[in-house]
């Protein structure tokens, strides 16, 4: 017992000298329990608590301590634990474990215990997005030795929390994140952690559904629209009657030397949803690289064609072409499936533009025109 009260004493001087370096991880801190125990080999967390292994805690350095507690913070607080779903435990604890390293060592003063896992080339993704890129490097990585996310009993088989446990969670760490965030203002410290403005989007679990997102552009075009369209309610499909001409989306695929098998499969897959979910358009299909091929006129019956590419990136063709092929009497759409690493237009398209950025791709802010959502794949 004695020992253990030495070693919360020594937690408890951790958690002052954390804010001391960094008064926005020790708000987070101040929301987890702390448990000692011997049920893990080191540190983990179940989502809302911390366990640490005694023994464990005393081989490390005080810097090293530092570290090792706000690794578990952090993974609390942006939700590690209920965000996995049915993903791989091992490779999503990686994908974590990177991200969450990833803000630590850019923190003067922090460092981790030997053998931890750095990835710098991908630390400034989202998890679901290192997961991602993972699935195609599976031998990147040595299976870590422990899985420090821990799932609690109310996790179902899938890995993933009920929607009241989840919501619950979610709630607590936002009105941590909101605290921290105030305090690192009160004291001058505005900024958020390097690598935390990836990862707060994805802390919902209800993510737009980007096709979702494609129907409030069509609905925002100038057409007239009434009633439901009857030939779709069979499909359960209730979609509005558009009046007079019919939406046409031009949808662009980037198959440039940087686009991937894997992200390649996304795209198309996507293609394939937007024709399932919006029968009634017309959509024209492009490839493009540092050129323009198509256009290909797409129905939900008939097979995608090949792509065709793998040179550079640049959009510029792709939007010459739509200029060329729409008349003044048609109402569109652009939608452009690319990482967002290319040659933008000068001036942007009349028509507005739905940017898909894929896993790992430029940031939907840095968009110069249309709006942008990222992608991110299904578990």
């Amino acid at each position: 017992m004695e020992q253990s009260n030495e070693l919360q004493r020594k937690i408890s001087a951790t958690i002052l000298q954390l804010r001391r370096r960094s008064p926005f991880f020790a708000t987070l801190a101040l929301f987890a329990r702390i448990h000692l125990t011997e049920t893990v080999p080191t540190a983990a967390t179940d989502g809302r608590d911390i366990f640490i292994n005694e023994h464990f805690w005393s081989t490390m350095t005080r810097p090293e301590q530092l570290g090792v507690f706000t690794h578990e913070v952090l993974h609390a607080a942006l939700l590690h634990v209920p965000r996995r779903g049915p993903r791989d435990p091992w490779l999503w604890n990686i994908a974590a474990d990177i991200v969450v390293n990833g803000m630590i060592l850019a923190q003067e003063g922090f460092t981790l215990p030997k053998g931890h896992i750095r990835a710098q080339d991908l630390e400034h993704l989202s998890v679901e997005e290192v997961y991602h890129k993972l699935q195609s490097q599976p031998d990147r990585f040595p299976m870590p030795p422990m899985i420090d996310l821990l799932w609690p009993g109310d996790l179902d088989a899938q890995g993933s929390l009920g929607q009241k446990g989840y919501a619950e969670l979610e709630q607590h760490w936002r009105q941590a994140m909101q605290h921290a965030q105030t305090l690192a203002r009160m004291l001058g410290q505005g900024t958020l952690p390097a690598g935390l403005e990836r990862e707060l989007p994805n802390l919902s679990p209800a993510q737009l559904d980007w096709r979702s997102y494609l129907w409030r552009f069509l609905v925002q075009t100038p057409t007239d629209f009434q009633d439901y369209d009857r030939r779709f309610i069979g499909q359960r499909l209730y979609l509005d009657t558009l009046a007079g001409e019919s939406v046409r989306v031009y949808i662009a695929v980037d198959t440039s030397g940087s686009i991937g098998t894997r992200e390649m499969k996304l795209f198309l897959s996507e293609i394939t949803g937007i024709l399932s979910a919006y029968p009634h358009l017309v959509a024209l299909l492009y490839y493009a690289d540092a050129a323009c091929y198509g256009p290909y006129s797409l129905t939900e019956k008939h097979e995608i064609p090949k792509p065709i590419g793998g040179g550079g990136t640049d959009f510029r063709p792709f939007f010459r072409a739509i200029r060329e092929e729409q008349n003044d009497y048609q109402v569109g759409v652009c939608v452009y499936l690319t990482d967002g690493y290319g040659t933008f237009p000068e001036q942007a398209p009349s028509l507005p533009v739905l940017w898909v950025l894929s896993p790992g791709g430029i940031s939907t802010n840095t968009v110069p025109f249309g709006e942008a959502v990222r992608l991110i794949p299904d578990a």
